[in-house]
């Protein structure tokens, strides 16, 4: 069952009548009412178009938030082989809502590591929504070790409404685990690549996100913070969160206006949860067009550009 976004609801009532008409087809084999049907498909393709010409940043949060969207474990799954999970920051746990290890991109050994959010209740609970604590923030920061040490590119699939804010995860150093794997990506010197592929919610996302190259989907976000907690923070009101959305420019169009995007990645007509094979072979042209120039670059050149990417991030739009 396609679940239905709150701006799409017109959408929702000419595809379910187009449906409704097929199955009544489907019971009486004798009534003929695709021409019926392929004019309510046809409506439904203008419409879905004029929804999402010019989203509005609110309405990309919605579409980056969808529950169907392809997650970190479906990018995993579909772009890489000969995966092996690595698990544990070999201090306290292993954080289920960051997963990564070894595997091969291109027949190229890497390292990748990514947040997930799960599919389902059960496996969203075990994920805590993508939102790592303080060990998920640890066990990145090994397999980036272990990538520089034994010179393997990385790539990071960002997409999280944050870290974790509970008490355990600030008892155990989340500000601390943030700040290292934020320091342990600008310190790498092998290639490192992030895609935001949905959500890419503060401190949680820029310690993935601190890399050589950063692409977003195009209808993902990416920001200091969540739009309700900004309107919260602003205006005390979280039903402001539209007016905080157009104020954070955290769409990937205007991300890459200010320098903090390289790339954005199309998505398909009416997002990626409408054709999720779709948006996964665009994400592997991506990360395949970015990691091929940087695989041919000295270690010291590699750290070198991205300590410079950062030194001049915002100088674009600012000079704009």
């Amino acid at each position: 069952m396609t679940h239905y976004l709150e701006f799409e609801k017109p959408l929702a009532e000419i595809e379910g009548k187009a449906e409704e008409l097929r199955a009544l087809a489907r019971a009486n084999e004798e009534m003929d009412v695709e021409k019926e049907a392929a004019a309510l498909d046809k409506k439904a393709d203008d419409m879905l178009k004029d929804l999402y010409k010019g989203l509005s940043a609110w309405r990309k949060c919605q579409v980056a938030r969808h529950p169907e969207r392809p997650h970190c474990k479906d990018y995993i799954e579909a772009l890489f082989t000969e995966y092996t999970p690595l698990a544990g920051d070999r201090n306290f746990a292993d954080d289920h809502a960051v997963m990564g290890g070894l595997a091969r991109f291109n027949d190229q050994p890497v390292v990748v590591i990514g947040q997930e959010k799960g599919h389902d209740t059960t496996s969203r609970i075990e994920r805590n929504f993508g939102m790592a604590r303080p060990e998920g923030y640890r066990k990145a920061i090994r397999l980036m070790e272990l990538a520089d040490k034994f010179g393997l590119p990385v790539i990071t699939l960002v997409d999280t409404p944050g870290a974790y804010p509970g008490k355990g995860a600030e008892e155990r150093g989340q500000s601390e685990a943030i700040a290292r794997s934020t320091e342990k990506c600008l310190s790498l010197k092998v290639p490192l690549i992030s895609i935001i592929i949905g959500e890419g919610g503060s401190g949680g996302a820029v310690a993935f996100a601190s890399a050589n190259k950063v692409a977003m989907l195009e209808h993902s976000v990416y920001s200091v913070i969540t739009p309700e907690g900004c309107a919260s923070i602003l205006w005390k009101d979280a039903e402001k969160m539209r007016e905080a959305a157009e104020a954070l420019r955290l769409t990937a169009q205007d991300l890459q206006k200010l320098g903090v995007v390289d790339q954005v990645i199309p998505e398909p007509l009416g997002g990626a949860q409408r054709d999720r094979e779709a948006a996964i072979a665009s994400v592997g042209k991506a990360i395949e067009a970015l990691l091929t120039p940087l695989m041919k670059k000295k270690p010291d050149a590699i750290l070198k550009d991205r300590r410079k990417k950062f030194l001049e991030m915002g100088s674009k739009g600012l000079a704009a």
